[in-house]
């Protein structure tokens, strides 16, 4: 029976690890899912096109993004689809997490492509960053009403 308990609280140990996880971790992840299973658009055109025919479930657009008329693109297809818009801090931070980046030996990003948006159309698999993700756009929701 001793046995059996250690392995409980390294579980116990490893859910609160994943409980501290924030919104941007959470990004990340749920960006690299989607990747994977071919689920990503990336850049305006492809963004638009996914937007357009209302397959997008998730956008997110870079604030450092010097063309206003692109961001107010984004934006009204964004609420003609009712698709939730998270801001990046960074285009070259969001090019990266899209897989745009050369990687060095130790994996660390040694030169990202900028992208000013990248829209999720396929989330994956059901994951702790994908419900911590839609945890967070529930409520930016609800405090918008």
């Amino acid at each position: 029976m001793a046995d059996e308990e250690v392995p409980a609280e390294e579980i116990v140990e490893e859910v609160e690890e994943v409980a501290e996880m924030n919104v941007l971790d959470a990004l990340k992840e749920v960006l690299k899912k989607a990747l994977v299973h071919d689920g990503l658009r990336k850049g305006l055109h492809e963004c638009a096109k996914a937007l357009d025919r209302r397959s997008a479930r998730l956008c997110c657009l870079a604030k450092d993004c010097e063309n206003e008329e692109y961001k107010k693109l984004i934006r009204a297809l964004c609420a003609e689809g009712e698709v939730s818009v998270i801001m990046v801090d960074s285009g070259k931070d969001l090019g990266a997490w899209c897989g745009l980046a050369k990687l060095d030996a130790d994996g660390e990003v040694k030169k990202a492509v900028r992208t000013s948006c990248a829209v999720i159309t396929e989330f994956g698999e059901e994951t702790r960053a994908l419900t911590v993700l839609l945890d967070y756009l529930q409520k930016q929701a609800d405090g918008e009403e």
